[in-house]
């Protein structure tokens, strides 16, 4: 293992985008460009993982402040982070040092949050660091072929609640951003919930991914009044297709509208993206997670890693709670 590097915020930046453009299996939401866009670029940074002389693993971070405090978190719109390690050396012998030197070699932190994608299944070196773990999940569906898709319903949905939809709204791509986020934000203003993002921001997500051609964004629209009963956007990568964003009119949820919706995003990533994996993101609130349950997908567990170093900030959100 090579000796320690100092933590220098702009050159580990760099060094990590050389790194992922070489990645093989990066998500998207460790890809630099996808970080420049929910976190903008002064605000997130890296700690990197040698094998000799070679970058072989490294752990991504946005970076904010608080009074006097630095703490990471989850940037908005991105649903994973975490410690990246070159497929090889994903085993025992060769991850412990190298997560270990991750570990040790982040900044000065108030407090640290993350949640870890799938391909973390070890977090034995930040325990060893005093950082704590909560088990999530979310909901993923291998996608091989349509009759396995179809099959994988359950049968109320496949018999009943698809051809129902089907029968009154159609599918379409593309249209208005800014009528997706109102449509998006229904579902919080229906709970009298904030939503977390602004139009900005997803804009200036939404004009990122499309350069890079990443997004796409499907509407449920009435036959006959022409209303968009629900919207969702989706992005992927080159192994998964992400329900990043869903929501739907309030008064017309019985149309089962968001049900088509998703299905037809899962047949998206099959038939034209050719993804082995469509990724629902969650969710842990029991409605929703029955609905992804119920379009087949399975519980794919991931870790929550939080610890915090100042008496006060754990306090405060102590307090909080």
């Amino acid at each position: 293992m090579a000796e320690q590097k100092r933590y220098e915020p702009a050159e580990t930046q760099e060094q990590y985008r050389h790194f992922a453009a070489k990645a093989p299996d990066l998500p998207i939401f460790g890809e630099p460009y996808y970080l420049d866009a929910v976190c903008g670029p002064e605000n997130w940074s890296a700690v990197l993982a040698y094998h000799g002389n070679e970058i072989v693993g490294a752990l991504p971070f946005f970076i904010k402040r608080k009074f006097h405090w630095r703490y990471v978190a989850m940037p908005p719109l991105c649903r994973f982070l975490g410690p990246y390690l070159l497929p090889e050396y994903r085993v025992v012998r060769r991850e412990i040092p190298l997560l270990r030197e991750l570990v040790s070699d982040l900044p000065p932190l108030a407090a640290f949050e993350q949640d870890f994608h799938y391909t973390v299944a070890n977090w034995l070196p930040f325990y060893w660091a005093g950082f704590r773990q909560t088990t999530r999940y979310s909901y993923t569906i291998a996608l091989t072929d349509l009759a396995s898709l179809r099959a994988n319903l359950a049968p109320d949905y496949r018999n009943n609640k698809l051809p129902k939809a089907a029968a009154r709204v159609e599918i379409c791509r593309g249209g208005d951003l800014r009528q997706f986020y109102e449509v998006h934000n229904c579902s919080f203003e229906r709970q009298g919930l904030r939503v977390p993002f602004s139009f900005t921001l997803l804009e200036h997500l939404d004009q990122t991914l499309a350069m890079q051609k990443r997004r796409e964004i499907f509407w449920a629209i009435d036959r006959n009044t022409g209303a968009p009963h629900a919207a969702a956007y989706v992005i992927w990568d080159k192994h998964s297709a992400y329900y990043l964003l869903a929501g739907e009119d309030p008064t017309l949820r019985s149309s089962g509208a968001g049900i088509l919706l998703a299905w037809e995003a899962m047949c998206f990533a099959l038939e034209e993206l050719r993804v082995p994996t469509f990724d629902f993101l969650g969710s842990m609130i029991p409605a929703i997670e029955r609905v992804r349950r119920q379009l087949g997908g399975q519980p794919q567990p991931y870790f929550r890693i939080q610890k915090e170093w100042s008496l006060l900030w754990r306090i405060g959100k102590r307090l909080l709670r």
